[in-house]
C-alpha cells in the first residue's frame, strides 16, 4: 500500500486520541478491480452495502468540534481491497464466510473473488503496510502522552445482512464495541453518556470488539480502544445514499466523547 492509500491527519500534540476510520472509502485501484468477479453494477451495489458511508465526514467534523483536536487515521481504499481490521490468519472468524483480511465473498454470499485467489500480494502491499503505519501512530501517541486511545468509527445497516455471524441480537442506534483487555469501564461509560440522546446504546451487539494494532493487542494496557457502530438510518439513506441531518448531531456526540477522553 502506498502512503496515499491511508492518511494520518495530525491532531494536537497532547491529544492521546486517534479516530480510526477504516471502512469509509469506495476506492478500488484498477489492478485490484481486475481480480473482482462482479460486474460494474454489481460492484456498486456491493459497495453500497459494505461501505461505512460518511464516517470519514463524521470523524472530520468531530475533530473540528473537539476542544483538543484528535488525530485521525483514515483508510483511503475500500475494504474490498483489504480489510485492515481483520486478523490476517486463521484467528479471523470471518474467514468462515469468505470475509477475512481479503474478501472472497460478498455481503450476500456471492462470489467476489474466484476460488483459489492468492491473497498474499494484497496482504504484502496493502494490509501489512497499513498495520505498520497504524502501529506507528499509536506508538507516537504513547511517546507523546503516555497513552493512546483508539476510537473506531463505523456504521452498520438497519437490517441484518447475510454475512453477519452474530446478527441475531439487538440492533441499537449506537453499538459500542468493547474488548475485555483494552476497553476500561470508564471509557465505555463516557461513550454511553456521549451518545445517550440517539435512542440508546448497547455493548457488543450486533458487532463486538474493537481494533488494536497486533503489536499492542492484549499486551499494553496503556492502549485503550472502543468501537463506535452507528446504525445508518440515524444519518443517511440506506443502503448507500446521501447523508441526512442526523450526521451533525452524531459528529458533535463523538466530539463530546473525544473531549471527555482527552481530559481524563
Amino acid at each position: 500500500m502506498t502512503p496515499s492509500s491511508y492518511a494520518l491527519r495530525a491532531g494536537a500534540g497532547d491529544s492521546p486520541v486517534i479516530l480510526h476510520v477504516p471502512h469509509s472509502s469506495r476506492s478500488i485501484p484498477v489492478d485490484v478491480r481486475a481480480g473482482i468477479e462482479l460486474d460494474d453494477d454489481e460492484l456498486e451495489r456491493e459497495l453500497d452495502h459494505i461501505t461505512d458511508a460518511h464516517t470519514e465526514e463524521i470523524a472530520a467534523r468531530a475533530g473540528e468540534a473537539a476542544s483538543r483536536t484528535p488525530w485521525r487515521f483514515v483508510n483511503r481504499l475500500s475494504r474490498l481491497v483489504v480489510d485492515p481490521e481483520r486478523f490476517p490468519d486463521e484467528r479471523e472468524e470471518m474467514r468462515a464466510v469468505g470475509m477475512g483480511a481479503v474478501y472472497t465473498r460478498t455481503t450476500h454470499g456471492g462470489v467476489l473473488r474466484r476460488d483459489g485467489f492468492d491473497d498474499r500480494p494484497l496482504l504484502e502491499t496493502c494490509f501489512h503496510p497499513y498495520a505498520r503505519a497504524m502501529t506507528d501512530a499509536v506508538a507516537d501517541r504513547l511517546a507523546a502522552t503516555g497513552r493512546a486511545v483508539v476510537i473506531d468509527v463505523h456504521s452498520y445497516p438497519t437490517a441484518r445482512l447475510p454475512y453477519e455471524l452474530h446478527g441475531d441480537g439487538p440492533r441499537p442506534p449506537v453499538c459500542l464495541g468493547a474488548d475485555r483487555f483494552h476497553t476500561p469501564p470508564d471509557l465505555l461509560a463516557r461513550a454511553e453518556e456521549a451518545f445517550a440522546d440517539f435512542g440508546g446504546t448497547q455493548v457488543n451487539t450486533p458487532f463486538a470488539g474493537t481494533y488494536v494494532p497486533l503489536e499492542y493487542y492484549e499486551q499494553d494496557p496503556r492502549v485503550t480502544a472502543l468501537m463506535i457502530e452507528i446504525r445508518r438510518d440515524l444519518y443517511m439513506s440506506e443502503p448507500g445514499g446521501p447523508a441526512g441531518p442526523g450526521l451533525g448531531g452524531l459528529a458533535r456526540a463523538l466530539a463530546t466523547l473525544v473531549d471527555a477522553v482527552s481530559a481524563a
